[in-house]
């Protein structure tokens, strides 16, 4: 015996084997439990094999139904799941962005949410990096990456041009002289990004403070460890306000002086090749792109 049982018998087998009834099997299809006794018969017949224990009361599975039905339910699953994905009406597209962890932590995840409830039929697969300037997975849809925008990809949006503000926590604020004066903030315990150790003497420079910050408090990788750090205890630390405006919407932490730098590299969406073209993608650009121009959102 080499060719397949009727789709219609396998389909009454299953739905016998799932609710242990040839009556409830016959309320589910809409069909006789005369019906699909004979349906499964014919089944039988068909494999040569018995599938069902007929009792007084009911039917309980054989060995071997037991062992066909598992693989018939899955075959049945998956072929609903490979239906309803491609051709249902709320059919779920995939965007596979990447971002580094301070901007997905800090500017994605706590809006995200608002994302999936505009576009229910997406789902976004977010990973992070500290450092990237290429798309060394194919897989990718989307980089959100920080610095000059000269990478080699062709299709690179910018975000928008970028400041870093210095931030502590309220109480720490109230301890320092003058109330947590551009001074005061510089001279206290200051924990620095790296790679932007040099952004106090930049800051300085700019506003022609003349500060001295100190360098041997803490260091951290990321932005993210830095506000972290800060928010649970002492000292100050200076990020982009993109990834500070959570914690002072929240009162965790506060900019105390009115002083910003405004920053040479910022952040841009830059789209692998040929997934621009789809739809989804630019849904998911066109709303970080919306984070960027409104950041309170």
């Amino acid at each position: 015996m080499t060719d397949l049982p009727h789709v219609t018998w396998l389909k009454a087998f299953d739905a016998a084997a799932r609710h242990s009834s040839f009556a409830a099997a016959a309320a589910e299809l809409g069909l006789t439990p005369a019906a699909i006794s004979q349906q499964i018969r014919l089944l039988e017949k068909h494999l040569e094999a018995q599938l069902f224990k007929r009792l007084p009361r009911g039917v309980i599975l054989t060995d071997v139904g037991q062992a066909y039905a598992q693989t018939i339910g899955k075959s049945f699953e998956e072929m609903a799941q490979a239906t309803s994905g491609l051709f249902g009406k709320q059919r779920q597209r995939l965007v596979r962005v990447r971002a580094s962890i301070s901007c997905a932590a800090l500017v994605l995840g706590p809006r995200l949410t608002a994302f999936r409830a505009a576009h229910p039929d997406i789902t976004v697969q977010l990973t992070t990096s500290v450092w990237a300037d290429r798309f060394d997975d194919e897989k990718l849809d989307v980089d959100i990456r920080f610095g000059l925008g000269n990478w080699q990809e062709s299709e690179i949006l910018h975000l928008g041009h970028e400041s870093a503000i210095p931030v502590c926590r309220p109480d720490y604020a109230r301890t320092l002289k003058d109330g947590g004066s551009i001074q005061a903030l510089a001279s206290a315990k200051v924990m620095h990004v790296l790679g932007s150790e040099t952004d106090w003497s930049n800051l300085s420079t700019l506003h022609q403070l003349d500060l001295n910050p100190t360098m041997d408090w803490l260091r951290a990788d990321s932005s993210l460890i830095a506000l972290q750090t800060v928010a649970a205890g002492e000292g100050v630390t200076m990020v982009l306000e993109s990834f500070a405006q959570q914690y002072i919407a929240q009162g965790l932490l506060v900019a105390p002086t009115p002083y910003k730098l405004p920053k040479r590299r910022s952040h841009y969406l830059v789209i692998n090749e040929g997934a621009g073209l789809r739809e989804e993608v630019r849904a998911f650009c066109h709303w970080v792109q919306s984070l960027y121009q409104d950041p309170t959102s």
